[in-house]
């Protein structure tokens, strides 16, 4: 790893090379005296860009180890239910969109892992980037013991209401699990008529690193069902607004109608029965 930077002609190497070579490192394979050696070579080069480099380098460091702190309260807060082997985080998406399922996420995760192998970025899936959720999301399914997903369809919703199916998929989500959890932390809402222990942890997604973990699978797959129903109706702009009553998206159901994936039930107070 230090080949590069041991390197008698490091002045000589141009900036492309030290800038790539810097940006290709992984703070999660460096050791504290590796970061103290890369940054003293770079310090030591006299060229502008390289010192900024420099700069850069540690800054990216310090943030990776604030994440980390972050983090390890967010597992830290899963840990200390003790008396709990296997806890499961679960959490919805979709409650309030105008068109679409409401989706559940159960994820139980390692909770004895070192610090070096906590999921990082973990967070309410709404503060992170699309991009951000894919990536974490595949990651959260490999690392995780077990984790499922489930859901109620808009017409369910209309049937039974929004209240019962998020009850509902909470329920089913945690079911669907390969391993039954000892405990279940559920984002906002103690689970009605369940009989395992359940705790309610209100902004659990920003507490808990299950129910995050919850959270961003669910998101990353409600909002990818909302893409395939794009490609069905184009003019909704629901790969965009993923079934959120946005003006695009009302003007929309204004003037062509309610699909079959729109909530009837929501669609009443916003644009009358002419559309439906």
């Amino acid at each position: 790893m230090k080949d590069i930077l041991i390197n008698e002609n490091f002045q000589g190497l141009s900036v492309d090379i030290l800038k790539g070579y810097v940006n290709s490192l992984n703070f999660y394979n460096l050791q504290r005296e590796d970061v103290d050696f890369i940054n003293k070579k770079l310090e030591l080069d006299n060229r502008k860009s390289i010192q900024n480099l420099a700069i850069r380098f540690m800054r990216g460091y310090e943030n990776y180890n604030k994440e980390l702190k972050r983090i390890e309260k967010l597992y830290m807060f899963d840990k200390g239910f003790e008396d709990f082997k296997l806890i499961a985080g679960v959490d919805e998406v979709g409650r309030g969109p105008l068109a679409g399922p409401i989706v559940s996420a159960a994820v139980i995760l390692d909770l004895d892992v070192i610090n070096k192998d906590m999921i990082l970025y973990l967070n309410d899936s709404k503060k992170l980037t699309e991009a951000k959720r894919e990536h974490l999301s595949n990651i959260i399914k490999s690392k995780a013991l077990a984790y499922s997903i489930s859901f109620c369809s808009n017409s369910d919703i209309d049937e039974k209401g929004i209240g019962f199916c998020n009850n509902e998929v909470f329920k089913k989500a945690v079911y669907s699990l390969d391993i039954k959890p000892n405990l279940i932390l559920s984002d906002g809402y103690t689970i009605k008529g369940f009989e395992s222990p359940n705790i309610a942890v209100i902004k659990g997604d920003a507490k808990s690193a299950s129910i995050a973990a919850a959270s961003i699978i669910a998101k990353v797959y409600r909002d990818n069902l909302m893409k395939e129903q794009a490609e069905i109706y184009p003019h909704y702009d629901f790969d965009h607004n993923v079934g959120y009553g946005t003006r695009k998206h009302i003007e929309a159901i204004e003037k062509y109608g309610a699909t079959s994936i729109h909530r009837v039930s929501f669609l009443n107070n916003i644009i009358g029965e002419k559309h439906l």
